[in-house]
C-alpha cells in the first residue's frame, strides 16, 4: 500500500507540471497566432503552434472566448504588477513614463481584436474586469506619486491617462512589431509632462472671463454616453454623466481601454 501511494504522489505531482507546461504553451502560441491574425484563428491552429493536441486546448480552454480571455487577463496582470514594482522608484515621474511606453509599445497590433475588447455585448468579463481594475489601481497610484513629485501635470485623472493611451495606440499601430514609438506618440505622452507653459484643464464652471467666451460659458455639458443634457446644480463639484447607469458604462469602457491599451499585447 504504502509503495502504491509513493508511486502516485510523484504521478499526480507531474501530471500537474504537464499540465501548467502545456497551457503556458497554449497561451504563448495564442498571443503570437492573435497578434498575427485576430480573433479568427482557431484553437485547432492554436494547438498546432503551441505543438499539443487540440484536446489539450479544450481541456483548458473550452470556448476561443475563454482563450481569449485567458490572453488579455495574463497581459493585464503583468502591466498591474509592472506599475505596482515602479511604486518603489526613486523617481515616480520617470516611473510613471516608463510604464506608459511599455503599454503603448507592447499594446495590440489585431484590430479585430480591439474590436472585441471593446464592444458592448458583455466584455469585458468578470475575470477580465478584475485584472482591469487592478491595473488602473496601481497605474492610478504611480500617477498620484509621479504628480506629487511634479513630474505629471496635476488636473490629470487616471481616465484622461487611459484616454491619451487609446489615442497613443492607435497611431502606434502603423509602426512595425517592436519597432521605437512613433514621434506623434511621444509627442502625446509628452503633454502629460507638467509644465508651467501648460494651462491646467478648463473646468465647465470655470470658463475664462473674455467677452470673446461667451459661447462657451454658455454651452450645456452632455453626457458623453447618451449624449443627454447635464443638469447642472450650482454647487459642488460639476456632474461627468447624466445618471448613475450612464457613470457605470463609462467605468466599463474604461476597464476595456485598459483592456486594449494596457492589455493585450499580444506578441
Amino acid at each position: 500500500m504504502s509503495a502504491s501511494l509513493s508511486t502516485s504522489a510523484p504521478s499526480a505531482v507531474a501530471a500537474r507540471a504537464d499540465a501548467r507546461r502545456n497551457r503556458a504553451l497554449v497561451l504563448a502560441a495564442a498571443q503570437r497566432a492573435f497578434a498575427e491574425h485576430g480573433t479568427s484563428v482557431s484553437l485547432a491552429e492554436v494547438a498546432r503552434r503551441a505543438g499539443v493536441g487540440a484536446g489539450t486546448v479544450y481541456r483548458h480552454f473550452p470556448t476561443k472566448t475563454d482563450l481569449l480571455e485567458a490572453v488579455m487577463q495574463q497581459r493585464i496582470d503583468r502591466l498591474a504588477t509592472l506599475a505596482a514594482e515602479y511604486l518603489d522608484a526613486p523617481d515616480p515621474g520617470a516611473a510613471f513614463f516608463a510604464v506608459c511606453t511599455e503599454v503603448v509599445s507592447s499594446a495590440p497590433r489585431s484590430q479585430a481584436l480591439c474590436d472585441v475588447v471593446q464592444s458592448d455585448d458583455g466584455w469585458p468579463k468578470a475575470l477580465l474586469r478584475s485584472a482591469g481594475d487592478r491595473f488602473q489601481h496601481a497605474l492610478g497610484a504611480l500617477l498620484t506619486a509621479a504628480q506629487r513629485q511634479g513630474a505629471v501635470r496635476s488636473d490629470l485623472e487616471i481616465a484622461d491617462v487611459l484616454d491619451v493611451f487609446t489615442g497613443c495606440v492607435a497611431v502606434q499601430r502603423r509602426q512595425r512589431p517592436g519597432g521605437p514609438l512613433l514621434r506623434a506618440v511621444a509627442i502625446m505622452l509628452d503633454a502629460m509632462r507638467a509644465d508651467p507653459g501648460i494651462r491646467p484643464v478648463t473646468k465647465p464652471d470655470a470658463a475664462a472671463n473674455s467677452g470673446n467666451e461667451t459661447g462657451l460659458r454658455n454651452e450645456t455639458p452632455r453626457c458623453p454616453i447618451c449624449d443627454t443634457e447635464i443638469r447642472l446644480t450650482g454647487t459642488g463639484r460639476p456632474a461627468r454623466y447624466c445618471s448613475a447607469a450612464c457613470r457605470q458604462k463609462a467605468h466599463r469602457r474604461r476597464s476595456a481601454r485598459a483592456a486594449v491599451a494596457e492589455v493585450a499585447a499580444l506578441r
